[in-house]
């Protein structure tokens, strides 16, 4: 059985985005011949905006899992820095060495949004000749949203772009293979490094754990946000910003449109956008609720910025009358989330950029009202997206739409365990092409 060392500095029980691919590939890496160890942050060196100890019982019992130090974030953050990624490169540097002395691996890969520690590949590749590939989740150096930013780009901001510019520019073009969410990465990094070869890409979105909703059903009966049931509650949980103004403002455009229209039915409309920042609880900023305001909805939107454990939110999601995903004016952005939101059966409204996978994703499997943008929005493709959001939400209020139409079939390409599958085929195809360098320091355990 080949060996592959997966770095993942956030792990369960951190509620984190980025350790989700991992999460859900551990219990089925081994069925499909790949034996895996986890190098990971300890917990006590995190600081983590959520957790959710239930998340624990998805990973196998007998993963072996490192675990190593980091620099104090109350320490670092004098100096500016907090970032898990710097805190703790030094010590899985160190702790990856020591591994790779004791035994063989036939794989490094890193998954993670902590890119900091993806610096580390071409170090183990040129000490140990082990390949690396890289999961590209967001865009490292990412110009899109840094030349996008409202707020004011400060010194600190301006010096850590430029170094995540550096980095990657000594790691990117040196990676085996490289996984991305999006075809849109693909391209990006194909056109930003020329040594980079198509082949050595693979384009893999994030998978629907199903062994989560059992879980969820069985221990989650309630939540710290309380939907009144007199209300008609449409719910979105995750990111906010401002990438989703425009998105947001459609929807909220429709609901005005109902009041306006049809007072007796949208009066009952209550909007949650819930774990809408990755600050620390108590401590986000809100970015949905000002335009509710501005738009005249204030009353009817409730927007909770504290990210809630993981399992919670899928009770909520099943609690919700309706689910809808404002998307990012981004082309690029994939939400992974999209999963659990298809795979409830529940009515289901997004508004999403054309040429993001999560319109493909819904149309595939299941009746879901897409409501997709482009680039260059004129007024009257706004009033055409705005009245096909409100004849939406008057169908389902009305109860005429009570399902999204799951296609059970279509989505199982859409599974962890199919995604894992991909990955696993993608491990074979890159070590396949690279011829291992025992150094001289190798003892095999």
């Amino acid at each position: 059985m080949k060996k592959v060392l997966i770095v993942s500095p956030y792990f369960p029980p951190f509620n984190t985005a980025d350790m989700q691919r991992v999460r859900q590939t551990l219990p089925y890496l081994r069925e499909m011949g790949w034996e895996p160890t986890v190098l990971t942050v300890d917990e006590k060196y995190v600081d983590a905006y959520s957790t959710d100890p239930l998340l624990l019982q998805t990973i196998p019992n007998d993963i072996k899992i490192e675990k190593v130090n980091a620099l104090k974030g109350t320490l670092t953050r004098r100096f500016g820095i907090g970032s898990l990624s710097l805190r703790a490169f030094f010590s899985m540097r160190n702790k990856g060495d020591e591994l790779f002395q004791k035994q063989r691996f036939d794989l490094v890969y890193f998954s993670t949004t902590a890119f900091h520690v993806m610096a580390l590949g071409p170090h183990w590749k040129k000490k140990f000749g082990v390949p690396f590939i890289l999961d590209i989740q967001d865009p490292w150096y990412n110009t899109y949203y840094f030349n996008n930013a409202l707020s004011k780009k400060t010194l600190k901001a301006r010096l850590f772009h430029r170094l995540d510019k550096y980095l990657e520019e000594k790691t990117l073009p040196f990676a085996d293979g490289i996984i991305s969410v999006s075809a849109g990465y693909e391209k990006l990094y194909l056109q930003r490094y020329s040594t980079l070869q198509a082949e050595q890409f693979c384009v893999i979105p994030f998978g629907c754990a199903e062994l989560d909703f059992p879980i969820a059903k069985a221990n989650v009966s309630a939540s710290r946000v309380r939907f009144p049931e007199e209300h008609f509650n449409m719910v979105y949980i995750g990111r906010g910003g401002q990438d989703m103004t425009f998105a947001s403002g459609i929807i909220f455009d429709a609901v005005k449109m109902g009041l306006q229209s049809r007072p007796d039915v949208f009066s009952k409309l209550h909007l949650w956008f819930i774990g809408t920042s990755y600050a620390q609880a108590g401590e986000g900023k809100k970015t949905i609720e000002p335009i509710a305001h501005q738009k005249g909805l204030a009353n009817l939107v409730t927007e909770v910025t504290d990210r809630l454990p993981y399992f919670e939110t899928l009770h909520l999601l099943d609690k919700a009358n309706l689910l809808f995903m404002p998307g990012s004016t981004d082309p690029t952005y994939t939400a992974s989330k999209v999963y659990p939101y298809i795979y409830l059966n529940k009515p289901l409204l997004a508004v999403f950029h054309e040429k993001s996978s999560v319109c493909e994703i819904i149309g595939k499997t299941s009746a879901a009202k897409v409501v997709p943008f482009t680039d260059a929005v004129k007024e009257e493709d706004k009033k055409k997206m705005t009245e096909d959001c409100y004849h939406y939400f008057l169908k389902v209020i009305s109860n005429q739409e009570k399902t999204a139409g799951f296609n059970r079939a279509a989505f199982e390409e859409y599974t962890a365990k199919a995604m894992t599958a991909k990955q696993v085929d993608f491990f074979n195809r890159i070590t396949a092409h690279f011829s291992f360098v025992q150094p001289k320091t190798f003892q095999e355990a």
